[in-house]
């Protein structure tokens, strides 16, 4: 088997979220359609990627994996599947990935952005689906030095839903805010990996900062207790974007999957 790194944005919009499911529209099953049509399979290749988005997230720096039988045209490839594949999702690039590369367990750390209107002047109607818009001011430096507590390695259980047999130990590796030049609010935030609803739990836990509702200290508080609290919302989803997915170079690749792989205490 050949395995070929795959590069892909797409507009969550109308989908149901990155993972296949029965009788719904999702970015797996439509990529793994087009690639099983353009390459004549009889069945459609399982892809791995390295952040599964929910539901209305988008993406503009999605990797992906595949195993194919014979070794394909990389460029020809990118152009069929481009071809066949709807508006809201494009194939960027493809290559032959090296040895011991894969998408989710070699990864170093995935990169996101999440964008809140706060200004009624700044908003923008063509922006709705990607912007959320919020009713109240934030400041941004409050939210900022708020959201330095939460960096380094913690249990997010208190604000990301649990998978069976995974952890909620993750490491935040960095955690900004700051002012576009169009006014929005946009929030960079990157780590070693993410649980499910984290990235929009740590927004609905930094806004009540930004407007005065919560003090500095209420979201380390809330993630040191270690349980779900429902002061905490998780905000909506098309604010966010999954920006980057970094990786080791090829010599650690291997290294880097046994790390990943080993569950966190």
């Amino acid at each position: 088997m050949t395995r070929v790194r795959l590069d892909l944005g797409y507009d969550g919009t109308d989908f149901a979220g990155w993972a296949r499911q029965p009788g719904l529209r999702t970015v797996q099953g439509t990529l793994e359609e087009a690639l099983a049509r353009v390459l004549s399979l009889p069945d459609a290749p399982p892809v791995t990627c390295a952040g599964r988005t929910d539901a209305g997230v988008h993406a503009r720096g999605q990797v992906v994996h595949v195993d194919l039988e014979q070794v394909p045209d990389v460029d020809a490839l990118v152009r069929s599947v481009r071809g066949v594949l709807p508006e809201d999702v494009w194939l960027r690039a493809a290559s032959l990935a090296p040895e011991g590369f894969d998408a989710r367990f070699s990864a170093l750390s995935r990169h996101y952005r999440y964008r809140l209107c706060d200004e009624p002047g700044a908003w923008d109607p063509l922006l709705r689906r990607e912007v959320v818009r919020y009713p109240r001011p934030l400041d941004l430096a409050a939210m900022n030095a708020a959201g330095e507590r939460l960096i380094g390695e913690h249990d997010f259980a208190a604000l990301c839903k649990p998978r069976e047999g995974s952890t909620t130990i993750r490491r935040l590796l960095s955690l900004t805010w700051s002012r576009s030049a169009g006014g929005l609010a946009e929030m960079s935030v990157s780590a070693d990996a993410f649980c499910h609803s984290l990235v929009r739990s740590i927004v609905g836990v930094l806004v009540p900062v930004g407007d005065g509702r919560q003090g500095l200290d209420w979201p380390a508080c809330v993630v040191a207790a270690r349980e779900r609290n429902p002061r905490v919302t998780v905000m909506p989803p098309h604010g966010l974007v999954l920006e980057e997915v970094r990786y080791p170079d090829g010599a650690s690749l291997a290294a880097r999957q046994a790390v990943t792989r080993s569950t966190r205490g």
